[in-house]
């Protein structure tokens, strides 16, 4: 699996912090909400996929005195960009320049933040989570932030809406947002909600959509012991 932010969404690396918050909704809350998840049972070791800039794992390592957080990230441009954000927490943070479809190591808890969408076809995305289930320890937790569609066409087009309307908010007008989302759609894919928490709990899982604003959700397994 091969990916470059500033090929994706054309943006330098150092610009991806303040740029990714223009273009998702409730970009902030969405963090607090996923670390308060994956720290609720102050798990060990939690693995932080297709974490970028390291912006999810400082939320984690803020909301909790997790011991280690272990970056995963195909970008090695965003895993440096990640290694001068976290340099305070100094130990508590490791970097492995990988992809999340390679072997996981035992861990409490995986998360993610707007990363498991480059994960093309429901069918890997099912088996990526049969292997993250085996991954964690009993009692562990999957927590997925990032964006979803709705089943009913209906839907999906007030889905588009309230995104195109927050990037209007941010200066980014609707020719230009539609323009985002056909280049983004290289590379990115959103199921339904529903068909995602099915993928969850066809994992395993007890699965649950925790939050939601817009096209963003974080849904979150829980292994049972």
């Amino acid at each position: 699996m091969s990916h470059s932010v500033h090929r994706h969404l054309r943006i330098e690396v150092r610009a991806y912090d303040e740029m990714i918050r223009r273009l998702i909704p409730g970009y902030e809350e969405m963090l607090a909400v996923a670390a308060r998840e994956a720290t609720r049972k102050s798990p060990r070791l939690v693995l932080d996929l297709g974490a970028g800039t390291g912006a999810l794992t400082k939320a984690i390592l803020l909301a909790n005195s997790v011991p280690t957080v272990e970056l995963i990230d195909v970008d090695g441009d965003m895993l440096q960009q990640a290694e001068a954000r976290l340099a305070a927490f100094g130990s508590r943070v490791r970097f492995t320049l990988s992809s999340f479809l390679d072997p996981l190591p035992s861990c409490g808890a995986v998360a993610a933040s707007i990363a498991l969408h480059h994960v093309r076809s429901l069918d890997t995305k099912r088996a990526l989570y049969r292997r993250i289930h085996a991954a964690l320890e009993p009692g562990g937790t999957l927590v997925n932030a990032d964006a979803a569609l709705a089943a009913e066409p209906s839907a999906t087009e007030a889905v588009w809406r309230a995104w195109i309307d927050h990037m209007g908010a941010h200066g980014i007008d609707e020719e230009s947002a539609r323009r985002h989302f056909a280049q983004w759609s290289e590379e990115d894919t959103y199921f339904p909600l529903e068909e995602e928490l099915a993928a969850v709990s066809g994992a395993g899982f007890d699965a649950e959509c925790v939050w939601r604003h817009g096209p963003m959700s974080v849904v979150v397994g829980r292994k049972r012991r």
